[in-house]
């Protein structure tokens, strides 16, 4: 089976490769871009996604800054950037290294939580990223600021509570639920800063941990910025699909006290169940609720 790729991107994949694609396949995934594996000519393989027409637009070019970022902290492989175009109103495409598909090993489980916490070792300035990106297709903003719970407030848990309260999926009832918790996030989150602004992938749930032939975990389609090191945590915990093995060994590398299970987990859970309500629908607005109570409102 193959794939039709478009003028565009046949010409910006062949350029960047100095070579002509001899095969394009289809590959798994792709839920909000098409994507697809390139055989070269002169043997090369990579993957390759692209913007459809409707599409949104700088998607790939905050991809490509993330991955850069994480591949220079050298923690965990990454698919490396190969190209990228994201500029007006033509096919965006992004074109990284291909990672040969395998599955998790003995140890293999172990070193990516071992991996993922040398990864939060790496600091940033503040709380931020130096530009805003997305969450899935979603904006997310990432303005620096000087204090973790304001910017939990005010660059995550808000705007997509605002989004979600407009669109009608949560009630007067949830919103009021949301208020309260807003009212005290300074308290929830205390003693969070004390960790420092950790490099985060942003968005690690089990589809993003790619295990590559022989084992080895890579991590794709990262929204980085820089936030308390639990945030990778709460979406890694909240819909499953990570081995024990990761968490006992972030732990020895890096443990959590025990306000993470018992107030922050919920807390930043909430952020990634917002961004599925306004996604996905009313389906998860009995788990954000269920949230908001772990959460204490």
């Amino acid at each position: 089976m193959s794939v039709a790729l478009p003028v565009e991107v046949r010409a910006g994949v062949e350029a960047a490769l100095s070579s002509r694609i001899r095969r394009v396949s289809p590959v798994g995934g792709g839920c909000i871009s098409p994507v697809a594996r390139v055989e070269m000519e002169g043997g090369g393989v990579a993957f390759v996604k692209w913007r459809e027409p409707g599409g949104v637009r700088g998607l790939f070019r905050a991809e490509a800054t993330s991955l850069a970022a994480l591949a220079a902290a050298a923690a965990l492989r990454v698919p490396a950037v190969l190209g990228v175009e994201d500029a007006g109103e033509g096919v965006g495409w992004l074109l990284l290294e291909w990672l040969e598909p395998g599955r998790p090993g003995t140890g293999s489980w172990e070193r990516l939580g071992h991996g993922l916490a040398r990864l939060h070792r790496t600091l940033g300035p503040r709380w931020g990223w130096p530009e805003d990106n997305f969450i899935g297709p979603l904006p997310q903003a990432n303005g620096w600021l000087d204090d973790w719970p304001a910017f939990w407030r005010e660059r995550r848990l808000e705007p997509q509570l605002r989004r979600a309260v407009e669109a009608g999926a949560l009630s007067g009832s949830d919103r009021r639920r949301f208020d309260r918790l807003l009212d005290r996030l300074d308290e929830a989150l205390a003693g969070a800063a004390a960790d420092g602004p950790s490099l985060l992938h942003g968005d690690l749930w089990s589809g993003n941990v790619h295990f590559v032939a022989g084992g080895e975990p890579a991590l794709i389609d990262p929204s980085s910025s820089y936030g308390h090191r639990e945030v990778d945590l709460a979406m890694a915990e909240l819909f499953g699909g990570f081995d024990a093995a990761f968490f006992r060994a972030y732990d020895e590398a890096w443990p959590v006290d025990a306000a993470y299970r018992a107030v922050r987990r919920p807390v930043y859970q909430l952020y990634y169940l917002l961004v599925h309500v306004n996604l996905f629908g009313a389906g998860y607005v009995a788990r954000t609720q269920r949230a908001l109570a772990e959460a204490g409102v």
